[in-house]
């Protein structure tokens, strides 16, 4: 799957597309297909949408939440407990940093591929 064949996704499961959207893939106009009129879309890194379709664009800006060391501390502690999963699709040594890229442009990975450092 590339970005460019993502609305037509969901469309083929939602033909008159989804109610909402959380972009965490920077997708950003490429996503706007994917909504129904009228809907929504949550987006990260400030797109903003092009305000056709009455479709809703919220970005969300991580620049204040990634200062706030006594939430993300939480964050951490809940992982760590199980309150939160975490979609981790593989690990790799710093090293192996090609190979982890390779596997994400093959593309249908399911979640992060974490670079570990030593």
């Amino acid at each position: 799957m590339s970005d460019q064949d993502f609305a037509d996704l969901v469309r083929a499961e939602y033909p008159t597309g989804v109610d909402g959207l959380a972009d965490g893939a920077l997708l950003g106009a490429l996503a706007l297909p994917a909504v129904k009129d009228g809907g929504a879309v949550a987006t990260v890194r400030g797109y903003t949408g092009d305000g056709r379709r009455g479709v809703r664009v919220q970005p969300v800006l991580v620049r204040e939440p990634a200062r706030d060391h006594a939430a993300l501390d939480r964050l951490r502690e809940q992982a760590e407990a199980g309150v939160l999963t975490l979609r981790v699709a593989g690990t790799y040594p710093a090293e192996r940093a090609a190979g982890a890229h390779r596997r994400f442009e093959a593309g249908s990975v399911r979640g992060r591929l974490v670079l570990l450092f030593d």
